[in-house]
C-alpha cells in the first residue's frame, strides 16, 4: 500500500506542486491543508505517514502546527519546507522534532530524497 502524505502551504499552487512530484512517484495524498490549524485538523483525522510542512502561513505557523501535532502524536514525520534565508526557523523546527526540510523552490529529485528518508 502506498504510503500517505498530507501536504499543508498556505500557496495553492505550491500545494499542488508538491502533490505532482508525490503522485507521480506512487505517494498517496491524504489530504491538503492551508494553514496550520487544518493541519493539525486534518492530522487527527487520517493520521498521514508524512507530512510537509510549510513554515510561513496564516492562522498557524508551520512550527505551532509541528509541535501541536508532536504532542499528540510523537511519532509524527513531518518535513518542513522553507524559503531561504529561514534557518533560524528551520533549527527550531528540526528541535522541536521535524525529520527534515526541504527549500523552496522545490527539486523533484530533493524532494523525494527527504521522504524516503524520512519514512524509513
Amino acid at each position: 500500500m502506498a504510503e500517505s502524505i498530507l501536504i499543508v502551504d498556505d500557496a495553492a499552487f505550491m500545494r499542488m506542486m508538491v502533490k505532482d512530484i508525490l503522485t507521480k512517484n506512487g505517494y498517496e495524498i491524504a489530504g491538503e491543508a492551508e494553514d496550520g490549524q487544518k493541519a493539525v485538523e486534518l492530522y487527527k483525522e487520517h493520521e498521514p505517514d508524512l507530512v510537509t510542512m510549510d513554515i510561513t502561513m496564516p492562522e498557524m505557523d508551520g512550527i505551532t502546527a509541528l509541535k501541536k501535532i508532536k504532542a499528540h502524536y510523537p511519532d509524527a514525520k513531518i518535513i518542513m519546507c522553507s524559503a531561504m534565508g529561514q534557518q533560524a526557523m528551520v533549527v527550531d523546527a528540526i528541535q522541536a522534532g521535524a525529520k527534515d526540510f526541504i527549500v523552496k523552490p522545490f527539486q523533484a529529485d530533493r524532494v523525494i530524497e527527504a521522504i524516503q528518508k524520512a519514512l524509513n
